[in-house]
């Protein structure tokens, strides 16, 4: 009985954040070395070194494995809101705003040079900046290499997709000659001012300040790999992104709803523009869902390209927002567009 109560201390011991894990002794941690040796040459005894000394990730890991999850106290019961309204208050309160006026206009020569070479409006690089990581303000503190290995080898369903990025990771350090231990980002193993995942830095970051160097990090390469990531994607500059519209009812349930679905306006009989929207393509119906009603937008082929960046609805509808917001608000600021 001793010998197991032991055991289980040492195992809990293991897998408490900041706790030190030898992750050689896995099977699979052996393949992967022997891929990465064998494919891409690299030095075994360097990968035994990192792998031997990981910290492991408890936070990154309870995204998947509810058991990791702290548990929280139950408070005073809140306002009654909607998915949206919640939504709503984090990303488009007034001091985001603020803060990303004064970031459009620091870098406004790095933004009109995106926009110039890649055709994307400077407002919602802004914005994806303004969401991802508050401007650079919240890049993550977590370190990418043990947040990646524990996500890769620690049993959980999307294992797979993270032991392929944690391959891209090491690609990426070694093309960009970066300690791999020096590389911080989220709990989820995204990096930089943008958020990106190691798996996107071969095919979308850019050396937009032309030193050699493709950093997420820096504002300039930052605010260039964003306006490429979108151009790649099928953005086009001077498209409408999105417009409200107006239906029957609070409730909207006549059609299927999100950025997986596309209408020809024709056949939306009883949905009408509230503003002017000069658009021939498609419709995405875009739902909100507030406490006492739904909001009912059409999305264009643009807001499809901002559902690349994130697979959700209400991810590109806040960078939509609050591009608009950017946009009015640097113009009230400084009497004109950027």
């Amino acid at each position: 009985m001793r010998v197991v109560r032991l055991s289980f201390l040492l195992f809990f011991l293991l897998l408490t954040p900041g706790i030190s894990k030898d992750y050689t002794q896995q099977r699979e941690v052996k393949l992967f070395i022997d891929r990465m040796v064998n494919k891409y040459q690299f030095n075994r005894s360097y990968l035994n070194r990192l792998f031997r000394d990981v910290k492991f990730q408890r936070k990154s890991l309870a995204i998947y494995v509810p058991s990791y999850r702290d548990k929280v106290k139950p408070g005073r019961s809140a306002k009654k809101k909607g998915s949206w309204d919640r939504y709503e208050e984090i990303f488009l309160k007034e001091s985001k705003v603020q803060k990303g006026v004064a970031y459009m206009h620091q870098h406004r020569k790095t933004f009109q040079k995106a926009y110039k070479k890649y055709g994307v409006e400077p407002e919602y690089i802004a914005a994806i900046i303004g969401v991802e990581s508050h401007y650079g303000v919240n890049t993550g503190k977590y370190p990418t290499f043990d947040t990646l290995t524990t996500l890769a080898f620690e049993p959980h369903r999307r294992q797979k997709f993270y032991r392929s990025e944690l391959q891209e990771f090491l690609l990426m350090t070694r093309r960009e000659r970066v300690n791999p231990r020096d590389v911080k980002g989220s709990y989820a193993g995204a990096i930089g001012l943008g958020q990106f995942m190691p798996s996107n830095y071969k095919t979308f970051v850019v050396d937009f300040n032309r030193d050699g160097k493709k950093r997420m990090h820096n504002p300039v390469d930052a605010i260039g790999s964003i306006a490429y990531y979108l151009k790649r994607h099928g953005w086009k500059r001077g498209r409408p992104v999105a417009v409200r519209v107006s239906y029957p009812g609070k409730r909207y349930t006549g059609k299927k709803t999100g950025y997986r679905h596309r209408y020809h306006r024709a056949s939306l009989k009883t949905i009408y523009p509230k503003s002017k929207f000069n658009y021939k393509g498609k419709v995405h119906l875009i739902k909100l869902q507030r406490f006492r009603y739904d909001e009912l937008w059409y999305g264009t082929k643009n807001f499809y390209v901002i559902t690349r960046y994130n697979h959700s609805d209400y991810y590109a509808m806040a960078v939509y927002q609050l591009a608009q917001r950017l946009k009015e608000g640097y113009k009230k600021k400084y009497g004109k567009r950027l």
